[in-house]
């Protein structure tokens, strides 16, 4: 009877066995179905970082030196419209900044003190590009910028001159020493056009002393200032931002309109964002700084 009893033990020891075997199997199978629900989860967070992020442009912008104030405040600005763009700026005479680009500079928008630069570059022009140059991007070209030829002279004014007629009979007797641009920069050529509608001889003047010459309108500015020669033409602009003090400001007639053109160049390599940049330089956030200088909008 002893072994009879044992074998309901037996059977119950058994089943206690089976239970167990399958509460492990359980067990197990919920882990792998928690591990399988983690990894789901996961799935949406590895998507999201696979987002690409908005691209790093970099934008080379070469103006006439007559912008460098402005320019530099117009950057800072740009930053918070678009983080990821960065503007290289290069300021130099019109001249140099064309003769850059044309002999291979990195050039996205190019912004020249006057239309002769530009035209250099445009295929579209026939009257100053003989070469046949063909930098500039079709349809991006515009007219930016209007600016003063003006008459500067040093503090005091120790010669008393009083406008650019003034000027004329001061070189004529030979009492005054103008600075004047070079001949192959923007500036000097509205000089030369200003000293043509007087009838004077540049050559002549200069040869016996009364004129002497500067790289670019900045370096003008700065020899009116230190009062290296007696008065100097320069931009209104250049002379607001030197605080020099401006006798006579050229009209039409004496030197033309002072037309700033801007394009963005063939070969930049980022056309899309420079077109968005040129688009913001004729917004009204740019035109303000642009007239804070006494810059204008060019009609």
């Amino acid at each position: 009877m002893q072994g009879s009893k044992q074998v309901p033990g037996l059977i119950i020891k058994n089943r206690s066995d089976s239970m167990k075997k399958i509460l492990e199997i359980l067990a197990v199978g919920f882990v792998a179905l928690a591990i399988a629900g983690c990894g789901g989860g996961e799935k949406p967070v590895a998507k999201s970082a696979e987002k690409p992020t908005e691209k790093k442009v970099t934008l080379h912008v070469y103006s006439a030196a007559s912008m460098t104030e402005t320019m530099k405040k117009i950057t800072e600005d740009y930053k918070k419209v678009a983080p990821n763009v960065e503007i290289v700026n290069n300021f130099d005479s019109s001249g140099t900044l064309k003769t850059q680009i044309q002999n291979g500079a990195e050039c996205d928008i190019f912004i020249s003190a006057a239309p002769k630069q530009m035209n250099q570059l445009d295929v579209q022009n026939t009257t100053d590009n003989k070469n046949k140059l063909d930098f500039v991007l079709e349809g991006t070209r515009i007219n930016l910028l209007e600016n003063k030829v003006v008459l500067a002279v040093p503090a005091k004014n120790p010669k008393g001159i009083k406008s650019f007629a003034d000027l004329a009979k001061m070189l004529q007797a030979g009492t005054v020493r103008l600075i004047m641009g070079n001949s192959d920069v923007p500036v000097g050529q509205y000089t030369q056009k200003i000293l043509s509608f007087y009838k004077l001889d540049e050559k002549e003047l200069a040869n016996k002393g009364l004129i002497s010459y500067g790289s670019n309108v900045k370096e003008v500015t700065t020899q009116v200032k230190e009062a290296s020669g007696d008065c100097g033409v320069v931009y209104g602009t250049d002379a607001y931002s030197a605080k020099l003090q401006t006798v006579g400001s050229a009209t039409k007639e004496m030197c033309g309109q002072v037309i700033y053109p801007a394009a963005v160049m063939k070969k930049s390599k980022n056309q899309e964002a420079a077109k968005a940049f040129l688009k913001y330089l004729q917004g009204p956030e740019a035109t303000k700084v642009f007239e804070s200088v006494g810059f204008n909008k060019a009609k």
